[in-house]
């Protein structure tokens, strides 16, 4: 039965973490030391969920190519999490990583919003974060150029 099959029976929506996990290290896997950051994600994730969405304004501040390309990581990894989570009826802000650097409003607007979340949604995303992120790792370590 394929993932799709599996996704379309009633009753039945697996997370599916590591299939994401696997697609993300595989897109990004070609950009020289993107994939370090798996580790340093899966790091970040206990310092909460409003310092792991606001890394990728860090390296989008950063000029140089590679770091962009660290942002851009980042980023997707918030996206695909808040994809992941809306199947559950978790709604994370910036779901579509749309916020910039240089919109200091909206990034106050994205963190205050991340500090309102229910807690225990704020836990489950948590949760499910970390398994994404060790997901990633495992990728990490096996694809890695």
């Amino acid at each position: 039965m394929t993932q799709s099959e599996i996704e379309n029976k009633v009753g039945w929506h697996p997370y599916s973490l590591d299939h994401d996990a696997q697609a993300l290290v595989v897109q990004f896997r070609d950009r020289k030391n993107i994939l370090n950051e798996s580790h340093k994600m899966r790091m970040s994730v206990a310092y909460g969920l409003e310092r792991f969405w606001g890394e990728h304004l860090r390296f989008e501040r950063e000029k140089s190519p590679e770091s962009q390309g660290k942002g851009e990581y980042w980023k997707a990894v918030w996206v695909a999490l808040a994809k992941t989570l809306a199947s559950g009826d978790i709604q994370l802000p910036d779901a579509k990583g749309a916020v910039k650097f240089t919109e200091t409003k909206k990034i106050q607007d994205v963190a205050q919003d991340i500090w309102n979340m229910q807690p225990e949604d704020r836990q489950v995303a948590l949760m499910v974060l970390t398994q994404f992120c060790d997901s990633l790792v495992w990728w990490t370590q096996r694809y890695k150029i």
